[in-house]
């Protein structure tokens, strides 16, 4: 029961903490709003300025809860894949779902300058950059489902992996020697990442595809458990091996993809947010990290956020710049303590 309660506490803090940095993270930006006023335009309060709840409601509304769910979808994502592999320093990305997303921007970006006419202009929009970086990781998904379903060893399966994220790699590093300069800074601009650019059907759709990954990551919470302790123990306690693997990597799939896809690549948030949590709650049950590393992700994306708009400033840092300054110490550290990491 003190455990439960402690645990329960610890819950507690991190929603309220997560409320707090929300509201932060909606009352600050570019254009200086009361915070009275942002409370007023979630509750229907009489705003001095009617601008100020336009602001709210349609840019910072959207912005901040894109946060929260690329930040708990990257860590949840991070999470499985840790645990699958049993490797302290895998991340979401270790299957070559961001390759891919990045290979389909890429092409629709850099690869129509090819074509040229409508090819490189009439099809450059939000909406098709977002299909076209889905596409690329969807494909790239499809194609280490279908290699899991053959390899019953996971070291192989990550090794296969990281090769699908270099083949991927490799072919955006051509197209970018050919391209043009304008459109290898409209490339690059989104790789930078940045969850302000969504609309609110976007939004919907990520939160769809996030609830699904959840569940099935949730449905996966007994096999990753014995995972822990190898396959070998995890199949002589009746797991299903090749059918857990499967949803384990769909959920990864859908989580990282989604995320990938329209907010673009956002690094180090995956990767580090398990290890924190870990080191919150002093545990390796999933029952307990899963929640946990949801909450995480979402105050970690939230702070880094709002670090990156700069509070009364018109100037915005890329948030994987953000990202990889609070997370790159996190993977330090990591290594420094590495040995006493139980995987």
């Amino acid at each position: 029961m003190s455990f439960q309660r402690t645990y329960g506490l610890s819950f507690l803090v991190l929603t309220l903490f997560l409320i707090g940095c929300f509201f932060l993270n909606v009352s600050l930006g570019s254009v200086h709003i009361p915070l009275k006023a942002t409370f007023s335009s979630f509750f229907g309060g009489t705003i001095f300025n009617p601008s100020w709840e336009y602001i709210v409601l349609n840019y910072r509304l959207p912005k901040a809860l894109t946060a929260i769910i690329s930040g708990a979808a990257l860590s949840l994502s991070g999470l499985l894949m840790q645990t699958l592999f049993r490797n302290p320093l895998a991340g979401p990305f270790v299957l070559g779902i961001s390759s891919g997303a990045s290979l389909g921007a890429a092409l629709l970006i850099m690869g129509g300058s090819f074509l040229g006419g409508f090819f490189s202009t009439g099809l450059m929009t939000d909406v098709s950059l977002a299909i076209a970086a889905s596409l690329g990781s969807f494909m790239v998904l499809l194609a280490v489902v279908a290699v899991a379903n053959k390899v019953k060893d996971t070291m192989t399966l990550l090794i296969i992996g990281l090769m699908f994220g270099s083949i991927t790699g490799a072919i955006v590093s051509v197209l970018s020697y050919f391209t043009q300069a304008e459109k290898l800074q409209q490339f690059v601009y989104w790789s930078f990442g940045s969850v302000g650019n969504l609309s609110w059907n976007q939004v919907g759709l990520l939160f769809v595809i996030f609830l699904i990954g959840t569940v099935l990551g949730i449905l996966c919470i007994k096999p990753l458990n014995t995972f822990l302790l190898g396959e070998n123990y995890a199949q002589s306690l009746g797991i299903p091996l090749k059918k857990s693997r499967f949803l384990i990597i769909l959920a990864t799939g859908l989580l990282a993809g989604s995320v990938t896809a329209l907010a673009g690549p956002i690094a180090f948030v995956g990767l580090a947010v398990p290890h924190l949590a870990r080191q919150l709650f002093k545990t390796t049950d999933h029952k307990i990290l899963l929640p946990a590393v949801l909450l995480c992700g979402a105050i970690l994306m939230l702070l880094c956020d709002t670090v990156a708009q700069l509070p009364n400033s018109e100037n915005v840092l890329p948030i994987n710049a953000i990202t990889s300054i609070l997370g790159a110490p996190v993977v330090i550290w990591l290594l420094l303590r590495k040995r006493k990491m139980v995987f």
